[in-house]
């Protein structure tokens, strides 16, 4: 079972590198911020995923939830275990000891920006297809949640109204990641002998970062749904 990791992240620490410099450390506080996201309607979800009928006994596990658990479990194992290896195996990005000798992966002069179009276009691949496996995973995750407990069924729907609230805005967002790297690649250019290997490995370790960002509400509910069917048990 997945656990979640609730510390300051490498994706976040990857980022603040990138952007160094470039934006101001915000002085509002998260919940601050968060308010910022989401509009009077976006507000109204999650206070009826919050305020959902409690119960405080939990009943016995219903028919069918630990084989959904176990799906669940299935599916997420086999969903990042494919993007991460779409990711590592990627020839633009590669930078195991096999890749670097490759004369399929040369290093270009210090002064040549060549293929970062390419490169571009590949972190989007990436990005939509992350998008399109875990969306389909959430949801699912959210399905066997729902068929724990009174309480685990109000995580899966607050987990429902967070993600509808805040998707647009976790789109434009990451969206801008790809041009932060374009700039890192020219501060590379001047500062490192071999500036290709180095941003391939940039963008090879936010591409995974990112990953582990995407997947973290999944691991959590799945987390919570673990702890739930051992304690009933």
């Amino acid at each position: 079972m997945p656990r979640t990791r609730f510390i300051s992240s490498t994706f976040v620490r990857l980022l603040t590198e990138l952007a160094s410099g470039e934006v101001a450390e915000s002085k509002q506080s998260f919940a601050e911020r968060l308010s910022l996201w989401l509009d009077w309607s976006d507000a109204i979800s999650l206070s009826a995923a919050l305020n959902g009928a409690s119960a405080p006994v939990p009943p016995p596990i219903p028919a069918g939830a630990t084989s959904a658990a176990g799906a669940a479990f299935d599916e997420f194992t086999r969903v990042r275990a494919d993007l991460v290896k779409s990711i590592t195996t990627d020839d633009l990005f590669r930078v195991d000891k096999a890749s670097m000798k490759s004369s399929t992966s040369p290093e270009p002069a210090a002064d040549s920006a060549m293929d970062l179009p390419a490169c571009r276009r590949q972190y989007l691949a990436h990005q939509r297809a992350m998008a399109e496996r875990i969306g389909p995973l959430r949801a699912n995750v959210r399905a066997a949640l729902s068929k724990q407990s009174g309480a685990l069924s109000r995580l899966a729907a607050l987990d429902a109204a967070l993600d509808e609230a805040l998707a647009a805005r976790e789109r434009h967002l990451l969206s801008h990641i790809p041009p932060l790297l374009e700039r890192r690649f020219e501060h590379l250019r001047k500062s490192h002998p071999e500036p290709w290997t180095a941003y391939r490995r940039n963008v090879q370790h936010l591409l995974l970062a990112e990953l582990d960002i995407r997947l973290q509400p999944v691991e959590g509910m799945m987390e919570a749904m673990g702890h739930e069917i051992t304690r009933q048990q």
